[in-house]
């Protein structure tokens, strides 16, 4: 039987399935095909160029139905938009934790899951228009290191890569880069995370307030970013660290007012890991938005941010 569409979803585009059993739906809303226009003269009529795709990656533990509002406003720009849950999360099956959970980690959803779910993008917009990924907090940084690996001429462990990577309200999570006072308490975190995963092979956040249900393995891979500042995965041949070394892709990376999960060192941190990426940085604030701002609530007053995306998309790296 088939189960009915929840309420304001956008429409079902794609569902990206892997060999084991994983299923990532892809929504989207498409910009509206671009009219021919005839010059004056004669030869052959133009087509204008297709309209950039952007591919909104979560945070952590937060569903892919949370952007519903920005990939509105962001289509209101003229840009065809994408939303997908993290493995394990939202839509994506099977859910992070009960029978048949996946135990997987950084590794799966940046060399298999976010290459397969831009390959049957591509498979249905074509190879034509650009497509960019947004990520937000975890899926910024894990955007980053899956651009990082799939650019031309580097690890390809899944295929064809993006055109740019956007971050918003994005930053590395090594506990140096927050100072002081609220490092050690990030440090504790990650020793409390650690060690109740451990024990119960899964980490319960939306019990516990932090992060959302979790397999083991994302979180020890998250803990492990913590404490060392370098991003890796467990199980992976691949030198994360060495790829973002070499991106030079357009970047985007926006930080955010009120925003005590990725303060500014943090973004600088990350955006260190990237030194030939073509970057384009800004900070959204709440006098921009017209209301208060903080790490999810951007979120929510995303208009003006949406038209950054959109002037950024349409010349990134300018």
């Amino acid at each position: 039987m088939t189960q009915p569409e929840p309420v304001g979803a956008l429409p079902l585009l794609t569902t990206a399935e892997l060999p084991d059993g994983t299923r990532l739906p892809v929504r989207a809303l498409r910009a509206p095909a671009p009219d021919r226009f005839l010059p004056s003269g004669s030869g052959p009529a133009p087509w204008p160029p297709p309209a950039p795709a952007v591919l909104i990656l979560p945070a952590m533990g937060t569903p892919a139905r949370f952007y519903r509002r920005f990939a509105r406003q962001l289509h209101d720009e003229g840009l065809t938009v994408l939303t997908v849950d993290l493995r394990g999360q939202g839509e994506a099956t099977p859910r992070a934790t009960g029978p048949g959970a996946p135990g997987h980690g950084y590794r799966a959803i940046v060399e298999e899951d976010i290459p397969a779910v831009v390959a049957a993008i591509r498979a249905e917009l074509g190879t034509e228009p650009p497509l960019y990924v947004l990520g937000h907090s975890l899926g910024g940084q894990l955007a980053l290191v899956y651009a990082s690996l799939t650019k031309p001429g580097g690890a390809k462990p899944g295929g064809a890569g993006v055109d740019g990577v956007a971050v918003v309200a994005t930053g590395s999570v090594w506990f140096r880069a927050y100072g002081p006072l609220r490092g050690p308490g990030l440090l504790l975190l990650q020793l409390l995370i650690t060690a109740v995963s451990a024990v119960l092979g899964r980490w319960p956040g939306s019990r516990l307030g932090f992060g959302g249900d979790q397999p083991k393995g994302v979180m020890r891979d998250w803990a492990r970013q913590v404490r060392t500042g370098r991003y890796s995965g467990k199980g992976s041949t691949l030198d994360y660290e060495a790829a973002l070394a070499t991106l030079e892709l357009p970047v985007l990376a926006v930080s955010v007012d009120g925003d005590t999960f990725a303060p500014a060192a943090a973004l600088d941190h990350l955006l260190g890991k990237v030194p030939r990426a073509r970057l384009t940085r800004r900070h959204y604030a709440a006098q921009e938005a017209g209301d208060r701002l903080d790490h999810f609530a951007w979120t929510r007053t995303g208009g003006a941010l949406a038209k950054w995306v959109a002037a950024w998309a349409a010349t990134p790296g300018e």
